[in-house]
């Protein structure tokens, strides 16, 4: 039976495991512009995989391991689900992107406050309501049975 509201676990895990994802991209993100003195996009390109496949992993094996075995029981490869989880999170940064162009461009929020605001806290939180939805529903399409 599909499970239409997430439960505590759920939230908690999948938080947890987009608080890990976060810290490695932006470890990455900053050692590459650092140290390393990337080019900013490709420094934040290589990050933001990176980033992915660490969520993509912690979920895999921990928010939503009891709905991976179905599915490869279905059919369904690894590089498929890794694929659909790359454009849930694609969309959850073009979220971000959004919010962040229409305060600064559209709005004429130009502050350096303003533009964290808008892509960190409130890009961010939609972002995030986006990829929970993506990963659960698309991506691992979380079934339980009854009573368990």
């Amino acid at each position: 039976m599909p499970r239409s509201t997430p439960d505590w676990s759920e939230l908690r895990s999948f938080a947890a495991v987009g608080g890990c994802a976060y810290l490695v991209d932006l470890a990455l993100f900053v050692w590459f512009r650092g140290p390393l003195d990337w080019d900013p996009l490709a420094a934040k390109a290589v990050a933001f995989l990176a980033g992915c496949t660490v969520a993509y992993a912690g979920n895999a094996l921990g928010t939503y391991r009891h709905s991976t075995a179905g599915d490869r029981a279905a059919g369904t490869s690894r590089l498929r689900r890794y694929g659909v989880f790359l454009a849930v999170n694609a969309a959850g940064a073009a979220v971000q992107l959004t919010c962040l162009a229409v305060s600064h461009h559209g709005l004429g929020l130009t502050s350096p406050r303003a533009d964290a605001l808008s892509g960190s806290v409130i890009g961010m939180a939609l972002a995030t309501c986006l990829r929970f939805w993506g990963t659960r529903t698309l991506v691992f399409r979380t079934h339980r049975q009854a009573g368990t």
